[in-house]
């Protein structure tokens, strides 16, 4: 079994081999001033362990991994399967992948190559062997990264289309039944035999999107799974296997990817500067791709990691310096690496680790910033992560694994975003097709619910209810223990289960929230014959045949909630009528005012509660003090530029982590006995704590 250490790995990616001089020792050294306990090595260089087809060079690493274990540093071990050397580019131009068929990807960057072929699956297994034989039982290795960042591509590669359409037939047996259950009457596409299924450079079918998807997503679950299998024939028992997952890629479904793998791991990436201040100055509509913007986007993606086996996580990448593209240099303020740290550590977080030790002097990456600038000198942020690295020894193995709170459960549906990615219902503000539309539903609610306080817990639908008896799920009476209160905005891919699940689970004495597109579509995104929401209309006491987009926002009004000024609807509309629910809000507005923008109703010992509208920031704060009163941390009235974030340590004590997302000082009435974890100080309750300009505070609750 995979043992990680009791405390907060901490450390950065090292690339010796990039370095323009020999620096070992120097960089080693500095490290362990800087309190480092791990560094992340040899994913980025299969050229360099193999510089010809067969001829391989295994030594180059065995001086990196000496020093770091002389220096009591951990080391994890990539396989370098996602940067293809060019001589096997040269002499297997086959495994060239494809992003439109026939279409190849130009070569140069990095996965350029079509995984699944079994050229590539044949070379890369023969360095895989080589590199983790060798090192496996180095005492400073204590885990394995499988590639890097998988899924960059939808590969259109013949052999993968074959396989897809070899999947279909496993699937559906026969072209009729596919032709029935993708309604191929439409335009005349019916299939009259398997060779008739076109490829999907110009498909339009949207039941046809959702299984490319899906098949694309399936091939780097497998090929992730595959690597973790050869690993493990080395490894030893303790060692964990990985990969770091960029969030956003294409080509993933992170909860089915991780389940070949012992942790998770991931990549979170965000806007320093003002991109983290509180009040949020960025509007609301700011699109959150690999890098986020905004304090609570950084809290998303962290629960966002958590959610992949709903467990703690390792953060293999985060920012250093600046990131990203040379014309964008914007390093954090003092202070705030810390703050995103903790906040990582604070929703689970098991290791912080830096992209990367030192900024490069060539390459695509030469201004992404690393600890150390060009000159290799110690500078503000090396001096601002050592103190971090302190403060994570001194807190210990307390804040390792912490088990985050949540006061409301959010269902996040994987598939309902690919759909929505080609088939968007929302648009921008130019009126284009919106492809980041299932996060423009998904967001708010999360938003609204951190802008007052209330933690959030993300759960993959498929981790509540599991038809497929791909993992156990729990049953409804089980889930309303964990999840009270279980918000399900955009779920339009479900089946009738998962539906059923839903009801029973309010029926049982959860409180569920529905959102606009929920249960609109069937489990191959079909619109549903019964009028909506589908099968809930009855638990939810509406029902809608109607819905419309928003080019302006709409004023909403409610006698029950405690609606600012500026609260609105916003983007869309669901026709509700009312049949047997209580109204709790209402559009202000001669047309749409005949609906209500969201209503509750009582069912069995629940609820279902029914938003029919993307509410505004203040709309979804009035939301979110609704279903929650009070927030589970304890905390109240806070600053508008302070976090609590709470959570068990594996002891079951209570740790509880505060910023100051702002430049200026505050002062907060602590709720209950707390003992400062950094300076050990015992503060009675109701004692007025101070934090600096971007600061950050950790406690645990003192034992009455």
């Amino acid at each position: 079994m995979a043992v990680l250490p009791a405390r907060v790995l901490f450390g950065a990616a090292y690339y010796h081999e990039y370095q323009p001089y020999d620096r070992l020792k120097t960089d080693l050294d500095l490290m362990v001033e800087a309190h480092f306990t791990v560094i992340r090595v040899g994913e980025s260089v299969w050229s360099t362990w193999e510089p010809e087809n067969g001829r391989f060079d295994l030594d180059w690493l065995q001086p990196v991994l000496d020093g770091a274990h002389e220096r009591g540093i951990s080391v994890i071990l990539g396989t370098p399967t996602y940067a293809v050397p060019p001589w096997l580019a040269r002499q297997y131009p086959e495994i060239t992948g494809e992003r439109a068929t026939g279409q190849r990807i130009g070569w140069g960057a990095r996965q350029e190559v079509d995984f699944t072929h079994p050229a590539f699956l044949f070379h890369a297994e023969r360095a895989i062997r080589k590199i983790v034989a060798r090192y496996a039982e180095h005492p400073a290795v204590i885990g394995f990264q499988v590639d890097n960042e998988p899924g960059l591509e939808l590969f259109h590669n013949h052999g993968v289309f074959q396989r897809f359409v070899d999947h279909l037939r496993g699937k559906y047996g026969d072209v009729e039944t596919l032709n029935r259950e993708w309604g191929l009457v439409y335009w005349s596409h019916r299939l009259s035999t398997w060779a008739d299924l076109w490829t999907p450079d110009g498909n339009v079918q949207p039941q046809y999107d959702v299984a490319w998807r899906e098949f694309q997503a399936r091939q780097t679950t497998e090929f992730i799974a595959w690597q973790a299998d050869i690993v493990r024939e080395y490894a030893k028992q303790e060692q964990f296997v990985t990969t770091c997952i960029s969030y956003t890629r294409p080509a993933v479904d992170d909860d089915e990817l991780t389940d070949s793998l012992d942790i998770a791991a991931g990549n979170p990436y965000y806007v320093m500067q003002d991109g983290l201040a509180l009040p949020d100055p960025a509007p609301d509509d700011v699109e959150q791709k690999w890098k986020t913007t905004g304090v609570w986007a950084l809290f998303q993606t962290a629960d966002w990691m958590f959610s992949s086996r709903q467990a703690p996580f390792l953060v293999t990448e985060t920012n250093a310096m600046h990131i990203g593209q040379p014309w964008d240099n914007r390093p954090a303020y003092e202070g705030q690496w810390r703050q995103a740290a903790w906040a990582l550590v604070s929703r689970g977080a098991r290791m912080i680790e830096y992209w990367h030790w030192h900024t490069l002097h060539f390459g695509a990456e030469t201004y992404w910033g690393g600890i150390l600038p060009h000159s290799g000198q110690p500078g503000r942020t090396y001096a601002e992560l050592a103190r971090l690295g302190a403060e994570f020894d001194t807190a210990g193995s307390l804040v390792a694994g912490l088990e985050p709170d949540a006061d409301i459960t959010m269902v996040y549906s994987t598939p309902s975003k690919w759909l929505m990615q080609k088939y968007p219902p929302l648009s921008t503000p130019d009126g284009e097709p919106d492809a980041n539309a299932y996060h423009r539903f998904f967001d708010p609610f999360y938003r609204g619910a951190f802008d007052t306080g209330r933690q959030v817990r993300v759960v993959h639908i498929r981790q509540l209810h599991d038809p497929r008896g791909e993992r156990e799920g729990f049953a409804p009476q089980e889930a309303v223990q964990r999840h009270p209160v279980l918000v399900v905005p955009a779920l339009y891919v479900v089946d009738d289960a998962t539906i059923d699940w839903l009801e029973a689970y309010a029926r049982a004495g959860g409180h569920l929230v529905i959102g606009p597109r929920t249960a609109y579509g069937d489990h191959e995104g079909r619109a549903r014959h019964e009028p909506a929401p589908g099968r809930l209309v009855e638990a939810a006491g509406v029902r809608y045949d109607e819905f419309s987009n928003l080019l302006h926002h709409i004023p909403v009004r409610s006698d029950q909630l405690e609606l600012p000024e500026d609260a609105t609807a916003t983007q869309w509309v669901d026709g509700l009528t009312v049949l047997d629910a209580e109204v709790l809000a209402e559009y202000d507005h001669p047309h749409f005012g005949r609906w209500p923008a969201a209503t509750t109703r009582r069912h069995g010992s629940g609820r279902v509660t029914c938003v029919g509208t993307v509410p505004s920031r203040g709309f979804a704060q009035a939301l979110a003090k609704w279903l929650v009163p009070s927030a589970c941390s304890g905390w109240h009235q806070l600053p508008a530029s302070v976090t609590v974030t709470t959570g068990s340590a594996q002891d079951g004590r209570r740790v509880h982590i505060v910023h100051n997302w702002s430049w200026e000082p505050v002062r907060v009435a602590a709720p209950m006995a707390l003992t400062d974890v950094l300076d050990r100080r015992s503060l009675p309750a109701g004692f007025a704590l101070s934090l600096d300009p971007w600061d950050v505070r950790v406690f645990v609750a003192t034992k009455s």
